[in-house]
Formats: C-alpha cells, structure tokens, sequence
C-alpha cells in the first residue's frame, strides 16, 4: 500500500554554489515556510532553523564562523507548513535531535516552542513523526522517538521550554551572578520541580553565542534577560565554571549529558573533593543537600580528609558545603530539605545559617515538573507520610496519574513489568530492609529480598542502574534512583517502617534498618526523618504512575485508607445468547472459531451457523465488531492463552503498533492450526517517487517466553496478506 507523503526533504551541499540548486525548490523560490538542518557527519555537528526567506537565510549561516564549517542542508518543506508549524516542528527537531546524541546541536536553545495553534495536535504531531522517520533512514537521526523520551540525554537537555517558574528562578540565578553584594543563590524546589534542568540551562546559556540563542522565548522579558546575560559576559567572558553533583551515579549520567551538549565539556561535572583543588567563577551545586560532613561516610573518608587538608580546614568541623562557599565567587545551590536521607548529609541548620547571611538570595520552585499527578499528588504524598490526612479524606484519584496500593508483591512486580514493555523505565524501589548479600560475584546467585512468594535482587550496579540491562529483574534503592526519572515507580515499604494507631504515627524500627551508615543517626527523631526522606524521595520518581507494596501490616491498613487498591481486572464482559435471543449486531456480534473461520468475516449469510455473544458494555452496536477466542501463549503479555477477544474490522489507515488478527496464505500459525494469526503489527517502509512503499511487514509476539520469533513477511502480493481487525480488548 502506498500512503501520500505530507511534505519533502531535499538535500544539497552546503555552499555557495547552493543558490544555483534552489531553483528546483519551490518552497524556498516561492518563499514558503520551510524547516532546515544543516549536518556534517564528520564533525557531528547540526544547526536547525525555520524560514521564510530561504535564499537570505542560507546567505547568513554561509557568512557565519561556525555554520559555514557544515557540509550539507536539509529542506524540509510541505503544502501544509505555516508559520506556526515551521516554528513547532523546528522546536521539535532541535528536541529530538539533541536527545538523539549523533550530533552536537550550534543552536543556543529550543527557539519558540509555547504556542497553539490549528491542527496542531491533530495533524503536525503525525508530520513530524513522519519527517522524524525519514531523517532517520537518510541517516541524520538514529534512534526512535520513544527510546529519546525514555533517555537522560533527553530528559536533562537543556533545550526545553521552562516554565514561568522556572524563569522566574533563572532570572533570580542570572541576578545573584551579576550583583557584587550577592554570592550565594539558594534555590529550593521539591523532587521534580526541575531544578536539574534549570542548573543545565544555566550552563548552556552563558556559553552559547547570543546571536546563536533566541531570546524571544522569554517573552514579555525577552529584553531583560539579554541585557543580563550581556552583562554577565562582559564580567565574565570565560568563566570558570562547575557543576558539583553529590552522588557518583548521577554525576556519571550527567557528565554524559554535558559530553553531548554543544559547549559543555563533561569535565564541568564535578565532585565536591575536586573543588578543593582550583578555585571557581560560579559553581552549581545540583542535589545540595546531599552534600556531606564528616559522619558515616565510610571509605569516602580518606578523599574527604585530603580535601579538608588542601583548604587547610579542620576535618572533623568542616564540610562540603563550606569547600563551595570557599571556593567560589558565586555558588548557585539546588536544594530540598526533605531529600537529605543519610546522617552523612549536611545539616538544614548549615543551609539556614548560610540564608540568614545578607549575601546570600533564596528563591523557591513551587511548581510540578516531573509527576504528572502535579502539585496535588506531592502535597499528598507530604500530608500522607506526616499522618496528616484524615478519616473523610478522599483517596487520591486522577485520571492524569496512576497512584495504587497492592495486596501482592507478585502482582505488583508482574505489573511494573507491564508498564516497562509498555513505557519502559519502569523500576522496584525498596527501603533498605534487607542486606546486600549478592553484592560479589561469589554470592550474586543469592538473593536478597524475599516477600511472600517472590525472591528478588538488589541492584548488582551501582552506577546509572536505572539504564542498565537487568535493572527490570533487581530492585533499586534512594542511592541509585534519586535524581532520575522513571515512568512507573513500584515502592516496597519495607520492615524497618510501621504506623503506631494510637498515636496516628509512622514509626520505624532500627533494628530492622540495614544501612550500616544511616542508622547511625544522631536521635531516633533523625533516623525516622531520614527513613521517611527515603520514601517521599522515591515516591516522587515516577512520572506517569507509583504503585505501593507494604511488608508490614499496621502500616498496610494506614495507607490502605488513603491509596486506592489494585483490582485485577476480572475479565467477565461476555454473555452467550441463543439464535432466539440474539439480534445480530443491535445487541450481539458473532464469535467465530479461528480454526474454522476462513471466509467468514464478510457479510454473515447464515447468522444461525454462527455463536453470538452480547455487545461489551461502552461499545456501540456495530457490525465492524466480532469476537474470536486467542489461544497460545504467543501474546501472552497481553492476552491470557484461551481468552475470548474483541476486535473491530479493519477499515484502513495506519496499524502500526496495533495488535491485529491477519490471513497469510503462505503460513499457518501452529497455536491457531490455521492461517489465521494474532500479533503486534509492525511495518519498515522505503520511500519512493510517489509515497511510501512497505518493505516488510513484521508481526511481533508479545510474550514471556522468549523463543517466540518475530514473523517477517517480505515481497508480499496482494492477495497473500490481509488485516481482518484490530484487537480491542480481552472480554474473558
């Protein structure tokens, strides 16, 4: 099948014999708006624009010092693009392709990302993943769109759109730099307020070229923040600058982020013993409040003596907080209270001594950045944990985040595992009620967590877990997740938490606490602090969904109040009826045996030959709806072997990702003993003069068992294969 392309990619060198090849282009010659990229594979360096005016345009980066080393362009031109279109598309080509990691992006920012307009939604979201496709086959993007959002490098770029929030807090940064009577910047923002990415942009912004960063994404400030960042450069035209990050896994993953950033270097990434040894312009402290003193600090102890020692300070009074006070001109820290979890951590007192200081400015991030349950789901989760909710308080319900508590550890672990096929980054999270026993290779065949049934791992690794191979099969902890997103977050509540009713409190039990350095807090008071840091840390991961296991039963009937419980779906929308009951498509659908099925899903000629089954509640009578049974454990993931499905007919239109029931005369499905099979429909097409052309069709199982193979169907006729329907839902 062939499918009309929305819009055209031409490709030239890019020099000034360019001009001469324009003329074949009729976007630029009549002077519409297109998008372009202009690439050098050698370098691996990319610019993105927008244009009208493609001639002048091109003149100017010709003329530019560091565009003019670029060796090819792009246009990208469509009957559909108006302004509005260029300006989202070139926003969303500069996101992608800056998350993609094959090129170095010359653009200072994401240009003008904020804005509605006709369609945009209905139709350019498709345009642009469709151009996205064909860059990728001509080689200038890499990887898919999904496996970008999933990704650090994606997640922690600094072309992003800030929210006014956050302007508001890099104005407040860009100000304390600026100002002699100020030195230090606190800037307070809960899990997920994007402080990390606002620490990045910073970076980006005072190295990037003005003329390279457009301004005019600050709006109404637009004028403002050129003459601060002006102003800055004139102060500091090379500045020494550093982003100090407390915890060696996420400072591995950021150094990576900074390596494939136009202008950052990933040396930039620091830890706080390497400020001891220059001193800095400005230094970023991302995470402060995980910055350390000189208690429970373990092997750590000799680097942090001999940092003590180059600032001729007093080991056992100093700390790190004070090294990048010391160190710097200007200190910029990120900073949440309620994220110190170690008795290690620099104390609130240090931080609250450092704001009652005239030099020192304070601002706050209130709003939600990460979780999609937004500001709500964080308050709850406060009040949650300090037993602050009350018996007429409403579970927490929104249809933008899925917020559960489970009665099975089992079900849980299975259901995370759904949602990773399904989102990917989806991770066990536990408190530390269990020792490290597999922690070497002569023990990593034990495991460590048992509940009820299930015997789990704790992670193996230790840096950037999150993104490693097996992280699907371990559970992490706060020191290898805090700092990262994920899409779905499954807390264990470990034995070392429990509730007291009578005093309406969340206790802990030490005893059951296995962190050699954190139960070495200084008060029972500081531990329980500590260990409640632990959960609301973690409960704050998961963008799109947390779910809840408790171990301890006091505490599982507390929050079991509050969260609302996990219901397997029970699978019981069929009902038979008779011939003398049914109404062939007013209140049933015929359910045909696969085995037996061939030339049956066209017009039923002898309706009393076929079963009928009532129509699904919330469907529509329909004579596009029928039902067949699944057997098989080929997709099992998402169907149970032997379950009755719904499917609609097949009427057109792009099956990509569908699960669909197709014919294939070539074959016969072994489970279905038939030429009829069930399976997740992809497609690879090339493109031609005229459209799209499918190279290969490929019909994915979905299951646990890994020696199912993918079928791939190639130099197809047109009568060998066809989609009957598209699956809808299992009905039992």
């Amino acid at each position: 099948m062939i499918v009309e392309k929305q819009f055209t990619i031409q490709q030239f060198e890019f020099t000034p014999q360019l001009f001469n090849h324009l003329q074949s282009n009729h976007y630029a010659k009549d002077l519409w708006p297109i998008v372009y990229i202009l690439s050098d594979q050698k370098i691996k360096e990319a610019y993105v624009g927008e244009t009208t005016d493609t001639y002048a345009r091109m003149s100017n980066h010709l003329k530019s010092k560091t565009k003019k080393k670029l060796t090819s362009v792009n246009l990208i031109g469509s009957d559909k693009f108006n302004k509005s279109a260029t300006l989202d598309i070139e926003s969303n080509l500069i996101k992608y392709l800056s998350g993609d990691g094959q090129f170095q992006l010359l653009n200072g920012n994401l240009g003008l990302a904020n804005h509605n307009y006709y369609q945009k939604n209905e139709i350019y979201w498709d345009v642009f993943k469709s151009i996205w496709d064909e860059l990728r086959s001509r080689g200038i993007a890499r990887h898919s769109i999904n496996h970008i959002d999933n990704s650090d490098l994606f997640k922690y770029s600094p072309f992003k759109s800030l929210t006014d929030d956050q302007k508001e807090g890099l104005k407040e940064i860009l100000n304390c730099i600026l100002e002699d009577g100020i030195k230090n910047a606190i800037v307070e923002g809960g899990a997920g307020t994007g402080k990390t990415i606002l620490a990045v942009f910073v970076f980006k912004l005072l190295v990037t070229d003005n003329e390279d960063f457009n301004f005019q994404e600050f709006g109404d400030d637009e004028s403002e923040f050129y003459e601060l960042i002006k102003n800055i450069k004139q102060q500091y035209p090379n500045p020494k600058m550093g982003l100090i990050i407390p915890m060696a896994s996420f400072r591995g993953t950021m150094k990576k982020v900074f390596k494939n950033i136009k202008g950052l270097k990933a040396s930039m990434v620091i830890s706080p013993a390497e400020v001891s040894r220059q001193k800095f312009d400005i230094l970023l402290v991302d995470e402060s409040h995980r910055l350390r003193k000189k208690k429970s600090i373990g092997a750590y102890i000799g680097a942090f003596n001999k940092a003590a020692e180059r600032l001729n300070l007093d080991s056992n009074k100093t700390n790190e907080l004070e090294w990048v006070i010391l160190q710097s001109k200007k200190a910029i820290l990120f900073y949440d209270e309620d994220q110190s979890v170690k008795p290690s951590d620099v104390t609130s007192e240090d931080f609250n001594k450092l704001k009652k200081t005239k030099n020192t400015a304070i601002r706050k991030l209130k709003s939600q950045f990460r979780v999609r349950g937004g500001n709500a789901y964080v308050s709850y989760i406060d009040k949650l944990l300090k037993c602050q909710l009350t018996e007429d308080s409403p579970k927490f319900d929104s249809k933008h985040y899925e917020f559960l508590i489970f009665d099975s550890a089992k079900k849980m672990m299975e259901e995370i595992k759904s949602r990773n096929e399904e989102s990917g980054l989806s991770r066990l999270i536990a408190g530390f009620s269990w020792d490290w026993v597999s922690s070497t290779k002569e023990t990593r065949h034990l495991n460590d967590i048992k509940l009820e049934d299930v015997e789990l791992k704790w992670n193996f690794i230790t840096k950037d877990w999150i993104n490693s191979d097996n992280a699907i099969n371990e559970v992490g902890c706060i020191h290898t997740t805090q700092g990262y997103d994920l899409n779905y977050a499954g807390i264990i509540f470990g034995n070392e938490i429990s509730y007291d009713k009578t005093k309406d409190e969340i206790i802990v039990i030490k005893d059951n606490y296995k962190d050699p350095t954190g139960r070495q807090a200084e008060t029972p008071k500081d531990l329980k602090n500590y260990i409640i840091n632990i959960y609301k840390t973690v409960m704050l991961r998961g963008i799109k969904g947390t779910y809840v296991y408790v171990c301890d039963p006091k505490l599982r009937e507390y929050l079991s109040q509050f969260i609302p419980k996990f219901e397997a779906e029970n699978f019981n929308d069929l009902k038979y009826l008779s011939f003398e009951e049914a109404e062939p498509f007013i209140n049933s659908i015929p359910l045909y045996d696969l085995k037996v099925a061939a030339g049956e899903f066209g017009d039923i000629q002898n309706p009393e030959d076929v079963q009928w089954i009532s129509i699904p509640e919330n469907f529509k009578p329909s004579k596009d709806l029928f039902a067949c049974q699944v057997v098989g454990e080929s997709m099992n993931k998402i169907i149970p072997n032997g379950s009755i499905c719904l499917f609609k007919k097949y009427q057109g239109g792009s099956r990509n990702g569908e699960i669909v029931l197709a014919e294939h005369t070539r074959f016969k499905d072994s489970e279905f003993g038939s030429h009829y099979t069930i399976k997740e429909y992809q497609s690879k097409k090339s493109a031609q003069d005229i459209g799209w052309e499918h190279e290969s069709i490929i019909l994915k199982p979905l299951s646990y068992d890994n020696d199912f193979d993918e079928l791939v169907l190639e130099n197809l006729e047109e009568d060998e294969f066809r989609v009957i329907g598209i699956f809808q839902k299992v009905l039992n």
